[in-house]
């Protein structure tokens, strides 16, 4: 049974709006965990979206065929390496849930 996982993530707001100069940090550690995933057995997709009334605030959805592959995926020590290095950019630790389908 396929399952997925939120993570919400939340950009500091940072004084005069330089909170824009966080992507260029964030960005490619985020494309680094998806291409990690991408090659992680059991894992189907992934979106990333933007909170339209908190900009602040993202939403990531990934697809794994079964709570196995994620649960592995989640004790993957290079995803573990990638997501501290994006939870130390944002200076907040990213909330995992994860949902069946009954």
């Amino acid at each position: 049974m396929s399952i997925r996982v939120l993570m919400f993530r939340k950009m500091p707001r940072l004084y005069g709006g330089m909170e824009a100069g966080l992507l260029p940090q964030i960005g490619p550690l985020l494309v680094e965990a998806r291409k990690l995933a991408f090659r992680q057995p059991g894992y189907i997709s992934g979106e990333t979206m933007r909170n339209v009334a908190d900009p602040y605030e993202f939403l990531v959805i990934s697809t794994w065929k079964s709570v196995d592959d994620w649960e592995r995926w989640f004790a993957n020590k290079e995803r573990e390496v990638v997501e501290n290095k994006i939870d130390a950019v944002l200076g907040a630790t990213t909330e995992y849930r994860v949902y069946s389908y009954d």
